[in-house]
């Protein structure tokens, strides 16, 4: 037994306070990087100690303790990130509140549920489609994710086009403060009084506070879906198609664009060699046939084969699988990574032929598809797959080529993230990102969380303050 865990189990009790050996298993989340230190044996980012909530109470408890003994505390949701965002950068304690996971209250005249933040995704769906509704909130972890994971990284999820990210998704939420103190953020319908202070701690990935209960928005089950499938003979057709489908005021709940090379993939044929196009509309079924044959009007001034519906039905089928980044990875050598980044329409095709470029002097495969679109831009998705001969190559080449897309991206002037958040990855060029918006981000820090003690060093905040880890 060590000082820090007898205190912990004095403070909480020894059902709230894991095994040591528990610690290896929070060490890695889902980033590729953390993939490749499994595999080679190592935990550069392990926790010293992991505690587990089953109440609001142990939350409050463990945080008022922890900011009077300087401790750090790092969130921990269900380790899905890509980017290394529940990874304790000094030790500490990691803080599993998965455990939090009740459904609280589902309101059918309201269009709200209200859950516990460690609540699943894919379990909270499933409860909302037996009742006949949903929540419109598709990431591909949905399986793997968590209400309250969402609200912490900025979530969004496939369907985004017509329904929004999680910042539009979200009502209200409870959220512990650095000091212990449980304050509630409640937006009704809409809200004017003061600024919307919901918007500190949603994306700010466990700096600010833990979120510990989340009222979402829910949605009839659609009545109606179209789904359409077009090849391209180019990118920039595609683009302009895009581009015009959502500045015509059009909605679909699907609208994904893939380079040749992941067409393949997304077309399951090896020998397709076009850009293709994955529509879908829903909803009333006179709306949502309205807005398809708008969309069409769009297109069919384009050199467009219609491929039907089959090929986005097949993809609706196999949308959450992640097999093919996780497969590779497992072996010793593969290399695998997600990088996506969003811009403005007139300045996407730029960034995207420049990490393209950048991007293939690895000697890698790099896809690439447009998703979440929005009038004024949309975000670009990039997959890269190769093969190295260890996996202390792999590693190397991975943080190469973070450093090499982040970058480019800085260069063009697009976003550094669209929907995987910061995490341990992106974080030391938020500085260059925010510019002279950081100052604002630096100082709510400093207010909120003066001892530093949640997730220090994340999202740039206190780069080179240090704490003790116990």
């Amino acid at each position: 037994m060590t000082p820090l865990r007898d205190s912990l189990i004095n403070l909480l009790g020894s059902d709230r306070v894991l095994p040591e050996i528990a610690c290896e298993q929070y060490a890695y989340d889902w980033w590729p990087v953390a993939a490749k230190w499994r595999n080679q044996g190592k935990s550069p980012l392990r926790p010293e100690i992991v505690v587990r909530a089953k109440e609001v109470a142990d939350i409050q408890k463990l945080l008022g303790w922890a900011n009077t003994h300087r401790i750090a505390i790092t969130p921990w949701g269900a380790g899905s990130s890509v980017t290394g965002a529940p990874l304790p950068l000094t030790g500490g304690i990691t803080l599993d509140i998965s455990g939090l996971n009740n459904t609280i209250a589902i309101n059918i005249q309201n269009l709200i549920v209200t859950v516990e933040a460690g609540k699943m995704g894919h379990i909270l769906e499933s409860e909302l489609n037996q009742l006949g509704y949903t929540l419109n909130h598709s990431p591909q972890s949905l399986d793997r994710s968590t209400a309250g994971g969402w609200l912490s990284t900025r979530a969004t999820g496939q369907f985004s086009s017509k329904w929004g990210g999680i910042e539009q998704l979200v009502v209200g939420f409870d959220v512990v403060l650095p000091n212990g103190e449980l304050v509630t953020f409640e937006a009704g319908p809409r809200m004017a009084v003061g600024p919307d202070l919901r918007h500190v701690f949603i994306g700010a990935e466990g700096t600010m506070g833990v979120i510990t209960r989340v009222t979402l928005q829910i949605f009839p089950q659609s009545k109606h879906r179209i789904l359409h499938a077009l090849a391209f003979d180019n990118l920039s057709d595609g683009i302009t198609v895009m581009r015009e489908t959502m500045q015509r005021g059009l909605r679909p709940f699907l609208l994904r664009f893939y380079n040749p090379a992941e067409s393949r993939y997304a077309m399951r044929d090896t020998g397709f060699t076009k850009c293709v196009m994955f529509l879908g509309f829903e909803g009333e079924p006179s709306i949502a046939e309205a807005e398809f044959r708008v969309c069409q009007s769009i297109w069919q001034q384009f050199t467009v084969e219609e491929l039907g519906s089959a090929p986005v039905e097949r993809w609706m089928q196999h949308r959450f699988d992640f097999s093919t980044v996780e497969n590779i990875l497992r072996r010793p050598g593969g290399l695998a990574e997600t990088i996506e980044i969003a811009h403005y329409w007139d300045g996407i095709q730029d960034t995207f032929d420049r990490l393209m470029a950048a991007l293939s002097t690895f000697g890698i495969e790099v896809l690439a598809h447009f998703s979440h679109t929005y009038p004024q831009g949309t975000s670009l998705y990039m997959i890269l797959l190769g093969e190295r001969a260890n996996d202390a190559d792999a590693e190397a080449t991975l943080l190469q080529i973070w450093q090499t897309a982040m970058r480019v991206t800085l260069d063009t002037g697009a976003v550094l993230s669209h929907h995987h958040g910061v995490g341990v990855v992106r974080k030391d060029f938020v500085r260059e990102a925010l510019g002279s918006a950081m100052i604002v981000l630096d100082q709510i820090k400093d207010v909120l969380d003066p001892n530093n003690v949640l997730s220090p060093g994340k999202l740039g905040l206190n780069p080179d303050q240090t704490i003790q880890s116990g």
